[in-house]
């Protein structure tokens, strides 16, 4: 008796048959995967087009001005109130300020430019005064634009007052 062509030996009772079934791929596709309902492994596409993206319904409401309103290019000139004659700063002042203290930036904070201000004091204290004459320099001239006008504003745009 041959023990290794009987199936029922050793608990095993699939057939030839049924093993070649076991080892064959399933149509046309890699053995063990399925790909679902004519859909991309991993992407499944919303149901209805209601789940997908909307646009707005009306076009108005995307990337339009309201309608009393016009491009700034269009509007027409608008003045501004008058400023207030206390808060402008002294012509004077400020030009001595940058020519004999111009390297610490002081015309610069009197006049309200923080940035240029903040640079002068920068270069002058993180040198050791090393730079002091860069900044003397830079202040001095800005000290003599002031005072023959080339400078006529402060940092918001008032005049300067003689």
């Amino acid at each position: 008796m041959n023990d290794l062509n009987n199936p029922n030996v050793g608990g095993n009772s699939v057939n030839k048959d049924e093993q070649q079934q076991q080892y064959q791929q399933p149509n046309n596709q890699q053995a063990g995967y399925q790909q679902p309902n004519n859909q991309q492994a991993g992407f499944q596409q919303p149901n209805n087009q209601q789940d997908a993206y909307q646009q707005p319904n009306n076009q108005q409401d995307a990337y339009q001005q309201p309608n009393n309103q016009q491009p700034l290019a269009q509007q027409p000139y608008q003045s501004y109130p008058p400023f207030n004659t206390q808060d402008q700063k002294s012509k004077i002042a400020a030009g001595l300020l940058g020519i004999f203290l111009g390297s610490f930036g002081v015309h610069n904070f009197y006049l309200g430019f923080m940035g240029k201000a903040f640079a002068q004091l920068a270069i002058t204290v993180l040198s050791c005064g090393m730079l002091a004459v860069v900044s003397s320099i830079w202040g001095l001239i800005e000290g003599i634009l002031i005072l023959t006008g080339s400078t006529a504003v402060d940092a918001r745009g008032i005049p300067l007052k003689d």
